[in-house]
């Protein structure tokens, strides 16, 4: 097993993330996923003026969809992996590459921290996984603020999803297609087969056409010069087995669709989608730039192996279309994103009119129009059914107002209604820090947080409780779990030796930090092995 391979693949991963705020600079849009983009991602940029839709069913079947060329024959067998791609990535490499990825997530400012929005694609994403073929395999879903449609898929079932993907969706079919072919992705190794593939290769290629597309995203003038770099020693023949792995993928994240209980048509309709937006539809762009090419062989496969699927329609939910409004609230302009929700009012143009005045909600909170948010809310607790995203809303209004009273209250009532939710849970226990009723916090948080063991903003809010409370053993305690959960071996090591030099707690309490920094000062040699082998 080439070790160092894996270490390259590390360090882009890493470096891919690092390049966020950088390409912000330079006016590029989208350098997140530029490795990724290179192996299987969708390559193509936000469309505006896309139209909603509540329903996805045969209304698809005549949406302009480019089926001119004949399918291959309809082989539904996927090829045998074998043992080839464990010789040069096994599950457990991926699931440690995975690690290192997402440590990169939990700190990057381009991902979207918004716990309604994480929570609403992590339970779609769990829910296509649980039908997929591996259900051994574990997935991480995150977003990605960023308007171009595009998701990846990364070692060891990290999947990035970007807003400019759940904005584009015309249905909640569409996106869940999308995310069941980067199911399939995984599930089906197909990183793991594309370096076995490669084995006699050298990897700048890779890194090259990462560069180039990230350059491409930035300034296409200077693409060509990037990539004639990249060409040589086997790029195309890269491609040429992505191009393989997006019908693989189809095939894997149609049966996904279907056993989830998502409309199949919701596949070729985001092709349709694709068509309508996309820079690098086949024909537009060099060959080598179709990283995740939408050819017409590809549509008409997925199109005709649809058409013997059993028809059926499938209502989006409340939750896809409340999630589509925050992100529309969100994007621009507080006042762009008011007037529309107001002109689409007026006229009645909406898929759904309480998501329409959740969203104008959300984007009067915004600017801080209070009168009107609150006039919004009131809307919404007379005509809409209960829903947590109405329920928080309704408490960020009363904080913003500065109605701490009226805001526990709200918290409280929510919570009865909706006690699993994490945002309210965050809600309330931000709302008792900011009122220093840090006692109080730390009873919801003892409360709430084995729901969510893994989740590293628990303990940041522990740890702040605790310094209001002056317990500095406690807060460092509570800070080296939120790093150990954040991947960050190091920092947490850092936190649990403070909390050993810390002159309160007692003897239990030390008892407890001793044994947990053995532990993890442990697992920071166990790493730093691993890392020094695949330097």
């Amino acid at each position: 097993m080439n070790l160092r391979r894996k270490g390259i693949i590390i360090t882009i991963m890493k470096s891919k993330l690092t390049l966020i705020n950088a390409q912000k600079s330079t006016g590029a849009k989208t350098a997140l996923a530029f490795f990724t983009a290179s192996l299987f991602a969708t390559n193509s940029v936000f469309a505006d003026n896309i139209q909603l839709s509540a329903i996805s069913g045969k209304p698809y079947e005549d949406g302009g969809l480019n089926k001119s060329i004949p399918s291959r024959d309809l082989d539904t067998n996927l090829p045998d992996l074998g043992d080839i791609a464990q010789t040069v990535l096994t599950p457990q490499d991926e699931q440690r590459i995975a690690e290192q990825i997402l440590r990169e997530v939990a700190v990057s400012d381009d991902v979207l921290q918004d716990a309604e929005i994480a929570d609403y694609l992590q339970a779609i994403g769990q829910r296509l996984a649980a039908s997929g073929p591996d259900k051994r395999q574990t997935f991480n879903f995150f977003v990605v603020r960023d308007n171009s449609i595009n998701a990846f898929a990364m070692p060891g079932g990290v999947i990035g999803v970007h807003t400019g993907l759940i904005l584009a969706s015309n249905s909640e079919s569409e996106m869940a297609s999308v995310l069941g072919h980067e199911i399939g992705h995984v599930t089906q190794r197909h990183l793991a087969r594309m370096l076995a593939s490669q084995k006699y290769d050298t990897f700048k290629n890779i890194a090259g056409i990462a560069l180039a597309l990230l350059v491409a995203r930035a300034n296409p003038e200077l693409a060509s010069g990037a990539l004639t770099a990249s060409t040589a020693a086997g790029v195309q023949r890269q491609l040429d087995y992505t191009r393989e792995h997006e019908r693989e993928a189809d095939r894997v994240g149609l049966t996904i669709l279907d056993a989830a209980g998502f409309d199949v048509r919701g596949m070729p309709a985001f092709f349709t989608t694709l068509q309508r937006s996309t820079r690098f539809v086949e024909g537009t762009a060099p060959s080598f730039l179709r990283t995740h090419p939408l050819n017409a062989e590809r549509i008409a496969d997925v199109s005709n192996r649809v058409e013997t699927m059993p028809y059926k329609q499938v209502a989006d939910s409340l939750d896809f279309q409340l999630v589509k409004a925050k992100l529309r609230a969100g994007n621009g302009m507080a006042q762009t994103a008011i007037d529309q929700f107001q002109d689409n009012l007026r006229e009645r143009r909406f898929a759904n009119e309480t998501a329409e005045n959740y969203g104008l909600a959300v984007a009067m909170l915004r600017k801080n129009d209070l009168v009107g948010a609150t006039k919004q809310m009131q809307w919404l607790q007379a005509h809409a059914v209960k829903h947590p995203f109405i329920e928080n809303l309704a408490a960020r209004i009363e904080v913003a107002r500065n109605n701490p009273q009226a805001a526990a209250a709200q918290y409280a009532k929510a919570l009865t209604l909706f006690p699993d939710q994490r945002s309210l849970i965050y809600g309330y226990a931000e709302h008792y820090l900011a009122t220093n009723q840090p006692d109080k916090a730390l009873k919801l948080i003892a409360e709430k947080q084995p729901l969510f063991p893994t989740d590293a903003y628990f303990y940041d809010m522990m740890a702040k409780a605790y310094a209001a409370k002056g317990k500095d053993l406690l807060r460092f305690q509570a800070q080296g779990e939120s790093y150990y959960r954040k991947y960050n071996l190091n920092r947490a090591v850092e936190q649990f030796d403070f909390a050993v030099k810390a002159k309160d707690g007692n003897f239990y309490e030390h008892s407890i930090v001793d044994a947990r920094l053995k532990e993890l000062r442990r697992l920071q040699a166990n790493e730093k092995t691993a890392l020094d082998r695949l330097s």
